[in-house]
């Protein structure tokens, strides 16, 4: 796809999905957010993008989304960075899966050239609802008759970031097991976005499904906080969590989610949690069974060290997102 595009942008009012924003823009695509209607806000109060138009589109109604969402005229490009909020089945297969079938439907039906998807690397090894959901999409897209482009970024700075307060208050930093058993190549919103936008003209991104970290090396937890108590500096100081309370916390909350769906729901964040604190976020290696730092792709120049010196230099705080591990 050459020159500048007409494209509808997905999930705009995350923190990727604005960083994706500006990088379309400033590539002088023209870029209309597709969002979802919030029932407490008016529509004008919404935070759009700078430099983008917006439509209230409710994914969940089919032919909203056609004749709403997909108003004439007709968009070059779909990129979506939309995602369930928590990862919980209900809202996973609502978001993850039939909001995208609805979009896909809607883009297919109209004429749009490529679909650029923002996935996640943890898809290698499917045990979460959530998991099930984006690969069952992604399935339907890869057998659409769009060109795609399926991202599967590896950690994000924000996911990474949830103890910094807890350093910043001379407390220690936790550690599943011994801190050295999982590692990822985080990469930033800015680096992330970039990437995604320029699949739009790079043909080698075209119908291939894309595992990509930012700059190595492979970083461990224990690394992690090595690093962010020197930023502070402080001496490093870590408390062991053992993965079986995690364990002993979803068997108990699944037992009682039998009678109260919230629990539920519970019980699921909590096999979210586990599963990131027991999983590395790098391409796996089918024929071995193991995570494969150097086969895992990089991208960018922002580094997860970098932006600790910024935080702990600043009052900004990342927002985390519904299912973050601390």
């Amino acid at each position: 796809m050459a020159g500048p595009l007409h494209i509808a942008l997905l999930g705009a009012t995350g923190t990727i999905g604005r960083a994706v924003a500006a990088a379309l823009v400033a590539d002088g695509h023209t870029v209309v957010c597709l969002l979802r209607p919030a029932p407490d806000l008016a529509p004008d109060a919404r935070p759009v993008p700078p430099d983008c138009a917006a439509r209230y589109v409710h994914f969940a109604d089919a032919g909203d989304v056609l004749t709403n969402g997909f108003a004439a005229p007709r968009f070059d490009a779909v990129v979506s960075c939309l995602a369930s909020r928590t990862g919980t089945p209900r809202d996973a297969w609502a978001v993850d899966h039939q909001a995208h079938l609805h979009v896909l439907a809607a883009a297919e039906a109209t004429g749009v050239g490529h679909l650029v998807l923002l996935s996640a690397i943890c898809l290698q090894k499917p045990r979460l609802a959530f998991q099930h959901a984006k690969l069952a999409f992604e399935q339907r897209l890869r057998a659409s008759s769009l060109r795609w482009s399926i991202v599967r970024p590896t950690a994000y700075f924000k996911s990474l970031s949830g103890q910094i307060e807890r350093v910043r208050k001379g407390r220690p930093f936790l550690l599943f097991g011994d801190g050295r058993g999982t590692a990822c190549k985080p990469i930033s919103d800015r680096d992330l976005a970039r990437y995604l936008a320029d699949c739009l003209h790079q043909p080698e991104r075209w119908n291939q499904v894309l595992p990509i970290g930012g700059p190595g090396p492979a970083i461990t937890p224990r690394e992690q906080g090595e690093r962010l108590f020197d930023v502070f500096g402080q001496r490093p100081r870590f408390r062991h969590v053992p993965v079986r309370l995690l364990d002993g916390i979803i068997a108990v909350l699944s037992l009682l989610g039998r009678l109260w769906p919230t629990l539920a729901d519970k019980a699921e964040l909590a096999r979210i949690g586990r599963y990131y604190a027991t999983e590395s976020m790098l391409v796996l290696n089918p024929a071995t069974g193991q995570y494969d730092a150097a086969a895992t792709p990089e991208t960018g120049h922002d580094t997860l060290f970098a932006f600790y010196a910024q935080q702990a230099a600043g009052d900004a705080r990342p927002a985390r997102g519904d299912h973050a591990v601390f």
